[in-house]
């Protein structure tokens, strides 16, 4: 696997947040956000605004959907009920899900159990007479695959609405460690759906943000849409309010060639898409102390 020089990262990394999204040397759009409660609302928007625009052609929208962040359910549910958006031709196909050490489904109240969080904060709180039929719910698992990559490759999708991991994965097409079968960016950009053995980095930065740092906690394994599903979408939203551990990812999403070890860095092949970002999330340690001498 390639790796992005430290001194190009170093370079990325001090530049200051209010300078990225005029950067001249930025290579995807980029917006800031200036706290969660802003972004949620945007994602919210953005997603009704596809499927009232289908709507009102009596067109059906195919939309890939992610398990978080979290701030944006509410303003979506907010918005279908009281605009009254029905998602009766909505198809939902969702991103990814964790597993245990041998492909199976967590128990249904795992905390890192992907279709019970979405039942209750995206299903959860729609009006019945609107809600997205049960059919239209595309639940990825080892056993469902081929109904979702068969659903997947019927029609256009829409929008992929997503965010990034700490080393830039989309969806969980993680960056590959293996030491004997690395990849190259083209095997990257066509992977599809898999199930696979979670890095140990990502565990790690789960542990960290959901179980103190108890990694014994976190699912070992996942199946995930690939790089091909996910950028297949006529539009490709991502969006991130989680802070530290996903800023050297923008910064490298923003500024470097497409790159195995950062995932995300294929968004700028795609003639649709936007990063969004917090404040928080779009600023960096390492530009907020100059004086620091890291080379």
């Amino acid at each position: 696997m390639s790796h992005v020089p430290r001194q190009n990262l170093y370079e990325w990394c001090k530049i200051p947040a209010q300078d990225l999204v005029s950067h001249p040397g930025r290579r995807v759009p980029f917006r800031i956000a200036q706290d969660s409660t802003e972004m949620g609302a945007l994602m919210a928007r953005e997603l009704l605004e596809v499927i009232e625009g289908n709507n009102l052609k009596n067109q059906p929208t195919r939309a890939i959907i992610p398990c978080g962040p979290k701030c944006w359910y509410a303003p979506f549910t907010e918005l279908v009920n009281s605009r009254r958006v029905s998602l009766r031709n909505l198809s939902v196909f969702h991103m990814d899900e964790c597993l245990d050490w041998q492909a199976r489904p967590l128990p249904a109240n795992h905390p890192y159990n992907f279709r019970t969080f979405m039942e209750k904060y995206f299903y959860g709180g729609i009006e019945e007479d609107l809600a997205v039929p049960e059919q239209q719910r595309f639940w990825l698992l080892p056993s469902t695959a081929d109904r979702v990559r068969v659903s997947i490759e019927a029609a256009p999708i829409d929008i992929t609405v997503g965010g990034w991991g700490q080393d830039g994965h989309i969806a969980y097409n993680q960056a590959r460690r293996h030491p004997y079968s690395p990849l190259t960016i083209e095997e990257v950009a066509n992977s599809t759906i898999r199930v696979q053995e979670n890095n140990l980095d990502t565990i790690l930065a789960l542990a960290q943000r959901s179980f103190g740092g108890a990694y014994q906690f976190v699912p070992p394994m996942s199946i995930t849409l690939g790089v091909k599903e996910c950028l297949s979408a006529r539009k490709v939203r991502v969006y991130s309010d989680t802070g530290s551990w996903k800023q050297t990812a923008l910064r490298v999403a923003l500024f470097s060639e497409p790159t195995p070890e950062y995932p995300m860095t294929l968004l700028q092949r795609h003639p649709d898409a936007i990063v969004t970002a917090t404040k928080e999330t779009a600023s960096h340690p390492i530009s907020e102390n100059p004086d620091w001498e890291l080379l």
